[in-house]
């Protein structure tokens, strides 16, 4: 008897049989049996080239800086006191109209070089000098308001202190050096900065440049605030989120304009966008060069936009809504940098704002080309000089309070301390040195006086020594 198994294999076989032959029988296409032509596939429509205008903001964007901006500084009042000329008496033989009286009741308040001062020597032997206002007949130390007021160390030695740190040296290698305490190298660092600051808010102000370059560096802090999150946690969140140094300058005379600390955000970009806004004169645009961060683009015009009306594209219906748009004489530009396994294979050049002809006319002032090698060049010389933001350094700040003292610190000293060999100008004549030298043909230059803000080279201890007055003073007055 033969079984079923066999039956149902036999069935099996015919139908994968009958399936092949069916498919080899019935042609696929029907068309296939008569030659014909395939038709062609139509080409795919090329991308074009021609960048699209910018259509504008429904919105305007919102700058938590713009509406958290600290108040104004005060103004000097509208009606100045007279100026005090001695008429009696031989001439006073020390200067005082670097000085200002600091009494908050007397009329000449805040009035550098009004002729109020007198100077009254040197009170116990000390070595500051004691000045006089001889309208309130208060006295004072010429010192007040700077680091070495109420300081018994030797003048030299915080000099130095604050030289080395300005240098790139760390807090506790200064320490070593000069055998002082490293709180105590903490302590005259944190006055410093807070000098300093105000040093910079008061020659810092409407300025004019043609060009900015902005870029940000990215810097590791050693360790997040104590008992917050544990060790592996953080050293996790500084890997992966580290904090970046924000850096704007002007390509033409190295000035830094500005230098903050802080995330790579939209927040932070406005942030330092809006500080750059206040330092140049409110009718300065100049040409913004920046890499490809396309947080820029919202930043720029969030400062240098205004609100437009679009034309009608029908004859009938609703008036469009007003835009906002850049400004007409805003020019931005960015250089995008490709990088494959750390070597640079290629770079772009893109037009954001205004026109390339344009772009390229500012630029051909100085032979330049659209470019943020200048920007790149100060960010060496930071790491450098702060020794925080180095590479692969123990000399990292625990949180952003100390980077940005020790940035405050530099920023002072690369714009008013440090000449730039690319700024020097020929003198009119050699001049013959002290010792056996070759006589010197150059003046050495600084980015503060390439700006006009300034027309000397600054020592680090005339800086820290000179009192910054609580308003700008008038000119001409």
């Amino acid at each position: 008897m033969v079984s079923h198994l066999f039956f149902y294999q036999l069935v099996l076989i015919a139908l994968v049989w009958l399936c092949v032959m069916l498919q080899w029988a019935w042609p696929s296409d029907p068309a296939a049996a008569g030659p014909t032509t395939r038709e062609p596939t139509p080409p795919l429509p090329k991308r074009s080239r021609t960048p699209t205008p910018f259509a504008g903001l429904t919105t305007k964007p919102h700058c938590d800086a713009c509406e958290h901006a600290p108040a104004l500084r005060p103004q000097a009042p509208s009606a100045p006191p007279p100026r005090l000329v001695p008429t009696r008496g031989r001439r006073r033989q020390v200067d005082t109209s670097t000085h200002f009286c600091p009494n908050p009741d007397c009329r000449y308040l805040g009035w550098v070089g009004w002729g109020n001062l007198r100077a009254n020597g040197h009170p116990n032997g000390g070595p500051w000098r004691q000045l006089l206002c001889v309208v309130c007949r208060r006295y004072f130390l010429e010192t007040l308001g700077t680091l070495f007021h109420g300081k018994r160390v030797s003048v030299e030695l915080i000099v130095r202190v604050i030289a080395c740190l300005a240098e790139g040296l760390g807090i506790r290698g200064t320490a070593r050096v000069f055998e002082v305490d490293p709180n105590t190298v903490l302590q005259w660092l944190v006055e410093t900065a807070e000098q300093l600051r105000a040093f910079s808010q008061h020659f810092l102000h409407d300025v004019r440049v043609r060009q900015v370059q902005m870029d940000e560096l990215f810097a590791l802090l050693s360790a997040v605030k104590a008992g917050e999150v544990s060790e592996a946690d953080a050293i996790e969140r500084l890997e992966r989120a580290p904090q970046w140094v924000w850096v704007a300058m002007d390509p033409e005379s190295k000035l830094l304009l500005e230098l903050d600390v802080g995330d790579r955000t939209l927040a932070m970009a406005q942030r330092v966008v809006h500080q750059v806004a206040q330092v140049l004169a409110p009718d300065c645009a100049p040409l913004f060069l920046t890499d490809g961060f396309r947080e820029y683009l919202t930043a720029l015009l969030t400062h240098y936009g205004q609100w437009g009306q679009r034309a009608r594209r029908r004859a009938q219906g609703p008036a469009p809504k007003p835009r906002w748009m850049p400004l007409p004489q805003l020019l931005y530009a960015q250089v995008i940098k490709t990088v494959r396994r750390r070597r640079l294979v290629r770079v772009r050049h893109r037009v954001v704002f205004g026109t390339l002809e344009a772009a390229q006319q500012v630029l051909a002032t100085c032979g330049w080309q659209i470019n943020t090698a200048f920007i790149e060049r100060v960010n060496l010389s930071i790491r450098q000089h702060v020794a925080a933001v180095g590479r692969r350094v123990t000399t990292l700040c625990k949180g952003e309070v100390g980077m940005r003292q020790q940035l405050v610190l530099y920023h002072v000293y690369y714009n008013f301390c440090l000449p730039h060999a690319s700024l020097r100008v020929p003198l009119a004549a050699p001049l013959p040195t002290n010792g056996t030298g070759s006589a010197t043909q150059w003046q050495p230059r600084t980015p503060a006086m390439a700006a006009g803000l300034t027309d000397h080279v600054w020592t680090l201890r005339e800086v820290l020594l000179f009192r910054v007055p609580p308003w700008p003073q008038p000119a001409g007055v």
